[in-house]
């Protein structure tokens, strides 16, 4: 089982140092013992679910779709027919491809509230070949 540093749980929950440090002294994530302090990669895992799990979605709609993205609109580019929309969700940018009009209709803006709705046949997970 892979165990991780603090500041590499920390890096990929996207949160600083020191709140991993309080949730290891809160005793909200365990640490293996080991000097230096390393948590167990299950365990990251788990607490990483239970953070995806925070913003509510605004919609309130049924959707067959899994990969559901709540956040906020940071940017909005429109170029003639065609727009570039960015969602900031949690820690994970989403870019849309859409049409000027449906930017309209949806009345999309930096700051609004919106759901990325992500339907792929292809997913693809990397790994890095050394994690330390």
């Amino acid at each position: 089982m892979e165990n991780y540093r603090l500041s590499e749980a920390a890096r990929l929950l996207g949160v600083s140092d020191d709140t991993v440090r309080r949730w290891v002294d809160h005793g909200i994530l365990p640490t293996t013992g080991e000097t230096p302090a390393t948590i167990p990669g299950a365990a990251l895992a788990a607490h990483a679910v239970e953070l995806a799990r925070a913003p509510g979605d605004p919609t309130d709609v049924l959707s067959s779709a899994r990969n559901r993205f709540v956040g906020l609109v940071t940017r909005v580019q429109v170029d003639g027919v065609m727009a570039q929309v960015d969602i900031q969700a949690g820690p994970h940018r989403v870019v849309s491809l859409m049409s000027a009009e449906a930017v309209r209709d949806l009345a999309l803006e930096p700051g609004s509230l919106a759901v990325a709705v992500i339907k792929a046949t292809n997913v693809i997970v990397e790994t890095p070949r050394s994690v330390r």
